[in-house]
């Protein structure tokens, strides 16, 4: 937690209502989001109980599991889920790549989803899945993994669609994990990155008391409505975990009653208890929709940072590469990474990381303005500028215009550091001499073309820099090119130049301290066996 998020907890917590931290919505939002809310049986690490979901606020499906500790019934399901999200992200995909019913009968080539080269050009949409929080977006993933390597022939075959669900999940959940990426998006994530509450990280884990402290209900404080969702009986959890107190009182006799009626064949009975089942789910599931959509209206309220589609666009290269795998047949992303899959993947996440902090200070005065309290940034006001100097040292002159900018923040960088400026990405600044402002003109670090009237100075800081770079290459910088005199300008050490990838070996030439070359992975029936699935 910053300072500034801290300050704003407080003051949150003070005036009863979440305060706004972010001038910009940092993540894309679909055009037509698939909200996702699953529920899942107590006691069982991925015995999915039933799932609310579409893209239509006013159209949701319902899907339940009546027996989730009946593994059948379990894949049955997965082949009804199958039909609405592989259905939805047809939509997204041209005619001849849509999924079909022999696509969970791709061939065994050797693969890894996230260690393929991208596609040339992205598609121009993706579908986006929303989820209400990490732990449903972790269902997922557990769903994904416990069915894309099922056999679709033999003894517990399951229906061709569901391998195919289980790999696009685990393609989602692998998404997920770089920096940035909003196909696989919860919403509690979403919120408390745009709004600081009055409540602790814990406790914003909870979709109703989160959204309680940024959009209460008329007449109540952001406590009173949080405090309101802390009951379950008006605020359902929003899963995958179901509230105790419903599960032994409501949700144990639905089952006994469906239990008894399928022992008897007694199917009118059947039919009633079912029904009773749909309607208790519904009943937990039901305020959990009205609440993500009441979240994902506040957000598409924010102004999309400028960043955020080049981002989308890395997610729809994903998407696109991912749907060209199945096409050619590509194998289903096998149980472990190889040595060299795995090193890659780091890399391209610590990579990841970097670039989108950079880009969120870029965007966002709010981001910058943590980067400034900690030294890491400094604004302020041009006050002399020599945007004509050249730099005839080497063989060939070069334009080399120098500015001078005094600021009341802290500077903690030292001579000779390269920073840049977010409105002019491309040009490279490097510090020169770092002053004082009300040092006197005679001092020793002083250029002869600083400002020579220091006395009346106000306290701060004068920063000289040299420019370099997006000026074109006339000896002239044209015009809007560099800042000129009194622009109020930011400047940062925060830089999207992050170190180059390292040279991995290829798969052939792991080393023997990793292993050494691992063996062609095909996938087999072991794969698909899990303790807990």
């Amino acid at each position: 937690m910053t300072l500034l998020t801290a300050f704003a907890r407080v003051e949150a917590a003070a005036a009863g209502r979440a305060r706004l931290i972010r001038t910009v919505r940092h993540v894309h939002l679909g055009r037509r989001p698939l909200v996702v809310i699953p529920l899942q049986l107590a006691g069982e690490a991925c015995a999915p109980l039933a799932v609310l979901l579409g893209d239509d606020p006013d159209k949701p499906r319902l899907l339940t599991v009546y027996e989730p500790r009946d593994r059948a019934r379990r894949f049955e399901f997965a082949a009804d889920l199958a039909e609405v999200i592989l259905g939805h992200l047809d939509g997204y995909l041209p005619v001849d790549d849509a999924s079909d019913d022999d696509a969970g009968d791709a061939g065994q080539d050797t693969g890894f989803s996230h260690d393929r080269a991208p596609a040339p050009e992205p598609l121009p949409d993706a579908p986006q899945l929303l989820v209400p929080n990490p732990n449903a977006a972790a269902f997922l993933r557990l769903l994904g993994r416990s069915t894309r390597l099922r056999r679709t022939d033999g003894e517990y075959a399951v229906r061709p669609t569901v391998p195919l669900l289980g790999r696009w999940l685990t393609h989602y959940a692998e998404r997920a994990e770089v920096p940035g990426s909003v196909l696989l998006l919860p919403m509690t994530t979403a919120l408390a990155e745009h709004w600081a509450t009055g409540q602790s990280d814990l406790e914003d884990a909870n979709l109703a008391a989160l959204l309680g402290w940024i959009d209460p209900a008329e007449g109540l404080t952001g406590q009173q409505a949080a405090r309101l969702a802390e009951d379950p009986v008006r605020c359902p959890p929003a899963g995958p975990v179901t509230d105790p107190t419903f599960d032994n009182e409501v949700l144990e006799g639905r089952m006994q009653a469906i239990r008894d009626a399928s022992q008897s064949s007694d199917a009118p009975a059947l039919a009633r208890a079912q029904a009773a089942m749909d309607a208790a789910l519904h009943g937990q599931l039901a305020p959990t929709w009205e609440l993500m959509w009441r979240a994902h209206a506040l957000l598409a309220a924010l102004p999309e940072a400028a960043h955020a589609e080049r981002r989308w666009k890395d997610d729809r290269r994903s998407f696109t590469a991912q749907a060209a795998w199945l096409r050619e047949g590509g194998a289903p992303q096998p149980r472990r990474d190889s040595a060299v899959a795995a090193a890659k993947r780091l890399a391209r996440l610590e990579r990841e990381q970097q670039r989108l902090a950079v880009e969120r200070a870029h965007d966002d005065p709010l981001v910058m303005a943590e980067y400034r309290l900690t030294g890491e940034a400094f604004a302020g006001t041009v006050v002399d500028a020599d945007l004509t100097r050249v730099d005839t040292e080497g063989k060939k002159a070069k334009l080399r215009p120098w500015l001078i900018v005094r600021t009341t923040d802290a500077v903690i960088v030292e001579p000779g550091a390269v920073l840049t400026c977010p409105d002019y990405p491309s040009q490279a600044a490097k510090v020169i001499h770092v002053t004082t402002a009300s040092d006197n003109g005679d001092n020793d670090n002083h250029d002869d073309h600083e400002d020579r009237d220091n006395d009346n100075d106000p306290v701060g800081t004068l920063v000289t820099l040299e420019l370099s770079g997006g000026m074109g290459r006339a000896l002239a910088a044209p015009p809007g090119t560099t800042p000129g005199l009194a622009d109020v300008v930011t400047y940062t050490t925060l830089r999207d130049d992050f170190q180059p990838a390292p040279q991995f070996p290829s798969r052939e030439e792991t080393p023997w301290t990793h292993g050494g070359p691992p063996i062609e992975y095909v996938p087999t029936d072991d794969d698909a066996q899990e303790p807990w699935s």
